[in-house]
């Protein structure tokens, strides 16, 4: 079994949270498909699957030329509405055929691209990933990437959303791949925006699989976020009631979110378990949600006795 996806995550570009009924508007991008949504532990919206036909190349680490046939399976989602995804995969099969075949036989498999003749897994998997920062693919590649911005960005574009958010952050973008074999999984940063998941499991390919990766790629996004968010605030550069009013929109906008493997299937959480050892996702958050906090009641503190001390000097 080889899988390959990629997520895209993002602030959605509206000046508050959305509500459900808001979210099932925003991704019923198909008429006549449902979207399903969660309300518990947090409001979690999925859109209907939409597919891509690909003829193309995979990227390889030998730079062999390899085409595959087939579809992507692309959707987009929305978390406590404030994050937006746009996430698509395919699972790479060997063609039994090695030939190009009528495109009725790869849309009776959806999410599946058949590979014309022979490569190995490992090739593609370092092509796709790759143990440094992962080159784009160029015009002839596979680019899951791009059919996730797209997907994306046409949620981004809807008219139900005011375009105003209250803060601009980059979108992140992980990278994925899952295979058969003992349980290991890999997560790598590269450059700002850039990540990498490399997961290997026992059993068949399953869509929780995906489920997991969507997950932590919008722990990654909340985490990279709030970083970004204190970084600018400049805690004892500048006066504290400034910080503070820079660090407003990860109070308003944030904190609440942070719920990791929360909708993960309870056979994928040692996975997320792992990753909370290290490089510890959790961990290094409350520290930055503790320096939150500390600065909003060291700011109060200093508030309430300048209201104090000049209430004393009042006659």
């Amino acid at each position: 079994m080889l899988v390959m996806g990629e997520v895209h995550t993002g602030l959605l570009q509206n000046s508050g949270e959305i509500s459900e009924s808001t979210c099932r508007q925003v991704l019923g991008l198909m008429a006549g498909e449902t979207v399903r949504v969660s309300r518990r532990p947090i409001v979690h919206a999925l859109s209907p699957e939409r597919l891509t036909g690909v003829d193309c190349a995979l990227p390889t680490a030998s730079r062999s030329r390899v085409r595959a046939v087939g579809t992507v399976v692309s959707r987009c989602a929305v978390t406590g509405g404030r994050v937006a995804q746009g996430s698509s995969y395919v699972r790479v099969v060997r063609s039994e055929a090695d030939r190009r075949l009528p495109w009725s036989h790869y849309l009776a498999r959806p999410g599946v691209v058949e590979v014309l003749g022979k490569v190995k897994a490992a090739d593609l998997v370092e092509g796709f990933t790759g143990d440094t920062m992962p080159g784009r693919p160029d015009g002839a590649c596979l680019d899951l990437g791009a059919v996730s911005g797209r997907f994306l960005d046409l949620v981004q574009q809807s008219p139900l959303l005011d375009r105003r958010a209250p803060f601009k952050i980059p979108r992140t973008s992980l990278r994925w791949v899952a295979e058969t074999g003992e349980p290991s999984i890999r997560f790598t940063l590269h450059a700002e925006q850039e990540r990498t998941l490399r997961l290997t499991h026992p059993g068949p390919f399953t869509p929780a699989v995906v489920d997991l990766c969507e997950d932590l790629a919008t722990h990654d996004w909340l985490l990279t976020s709030l970083l970004v968010i204190v970084e600018r605030a400049r805690i004892g550069g500048t006066p504290g009631a400034q910080a503070v009013a820079r660090l407003a929109p990860a109070i308003d906008h944030l904190m609440h979110l942070w719920m990791p493997a929360a909708r993960v299937e309870e056979w994928l959480t040692p996975f997320w378990e792992s990753l909370e050892r290290r490089p510890g996702f959790t961990r290094q958050w409350r520290s930055l949600v503790d320096r939150v906090r500390d600065q909003v009641a060291m700011n109060t503190l200093a508030l309430l006795s300048a209201t104090a001390e000049a209430g004393r000097r009042s006659p």
